[in-house]
């Protein structure tokens, strides 16, 4: 059989036709058969250069975090240390009821948590989680036992009290910096809220040092939103290192529970005030004598047509240091030390840090619009009696 001239001449033809077009695309600049080149120097090519990008990392995607510790092993030596404390309180009735009773008095319970903080049987705790009218403490350890507990000292001004139980060889945590702490970092609650004993909640440090005067205190507090709740008082707050930085101490709750806003007690004043529990059984605080402070802002000295700002004497005692040198009812705190005065929680706060012996410097303003400058000597402030063990 003889080929079709029709299959020959038909591949030609397509090669043909696919050259032409190769040679018009050439002719027109849209196939380039060469190797393009720029007259910019080398460097300038290196630095405008496109970045490599590496396939496996989209650019702009955000860095993977670290991933969250694993806190169980320090956890786990904190429970070692945290202990259930109850107390019994003797309540007297109200004079009311006595009158129609007679002097009615009832045990009152009381519960919370605490921090061995000697392996001799020293536990940390808060003053309120004992009671005022302590008469009985019993500390329940994680293994279990019960034991009785006697009172070394309780201060109210701190709100911390120490204990001791008669054991030896009791596991400790290590104190932490409490001025070391950072906004975000990890911590743990541990303490026996709602009698759940032996319980452990994650948070993080909130605010490092939420002021006094914002929590009705002399001091200074770390906020956390680590879950504490009532029973949690007294509890160690342990940071991601595990070490004590600080007791938890109370919660901020219009609901009283669980909020996210919880407040301890800084490890570093928490251990200095515990050192003078032990030696002293109570704490040393200035005092210039009892008051009633009222702050006074720019509107308030314009609406009531005061003199000046600042903190205003409503009342003080007769027999106050600061009333026998010359402060009196209607002056008006300025400034102390040299500070100048803008709220009377900066009175409170400011006072009780004072050194027994010292002397304050308050500039004062008189009702009448005279200024005066009173130096104050710093007295020991009246606390409870310690009560020995």
């Amino acid at each position: 059989m003889s080929r079709s001239p029709l299959r020959v001449v038909l591949p030609a033809a397509v090669l043909l036709l696919v050259a032409g077009f190769a040679v018009g695309l050439v002719l027109s600049g849209r196939l380039d058969l060469t190797a393009s080149s720029s007259a910019a120097p080398r460097d300038v090519l290196e630095e405008t250069a496109a970045p490599q990008v590496d396939v496996a990392t989209p650019a702009g995607a955000a860095v993977a975090a670290p991933a969250l510790p694993s806190l169980s092993a320090i956890a786990e030596r904190a429970l070692q240390v945290s202990v259930n404390i109850s107390s019994t309180n003797i309540v007297r009735a109200d004079p009311y009821v006595q009158f129609l009773w007679g002097n009615q008095v009832r045990a009152q319970q009381s519960l919370g948590s605490g921090v061995v903080v000697s392996s001799d049987g020293l536990i940390l705790t808060n003053r309120h989680v004992l009671g005022d009218q302590v008469r009985a403490i019993r500390v329940t350890l994680p293994d279990g036992r019960e034991l009785p507990a006697a009172l070394v000292g309780m201060d109210p001004v701190s709100d911390l009290a120490v204990i001791k139980i008669d054991e030896t060889n009791l596991q400790t945590i290590p104190w932490g910096d409490s001025s070391q702490l950072r906004v975000a970092e990890w911590v743990l609650a541990v303490g026996n809220p709602f009698q759940l004993s032996g319980t452990v909640t994650l948070g993080i440090v909130s605010t490092v040092s939420r002021s006094g005067d914002q929590v009705g205190t002399v001091q200074d507090f770390i906020q956390t939103d680590a879950a504490i709740n009532p029973g949690n008082s007294g509890g160690a707050l342990i940071n991601a290192r595990g070490e004590l930085v600080g007791i938890n101490t109370m919660i901020y709750s219009e609901t009283g529970g669980y909020q996210g806003i919880g407040f301890a007690i800084p490890s570093n004043p928490a251990r200095q005030i515990m050192s003078e529990l032990v030696e002293h059984g109570v704490v040393s605080w200035g005092s210039i004598g009892a008051m009633t402070l009222v702050t006074i802002d720019r509107d308030t000295a314009i609406y009531r047509r005061l003199p000046a700002t600042g903190a205003y004497v409503r009342d003080i005692a007769r027999n106050a240091e600061a009333y026998r040198v010359g402060l009196e009812p209607g002056d008006i705190i300025t400034t102390i030390n040299g500070q100048t005065v803008t709220s009377a929680d900066q009175i409170y706060r400011a006072i009780p840090r004072q050194k027994i012996g010292t002397t304050v410097v308050l500039n004062v303003v008189k009702a009448d619009g005279r200024q005066a400058e009173i130096q104050v000597p710093v007295v020991a402030r009246q606390t409870q009696q310690p009560r020995r063990r």
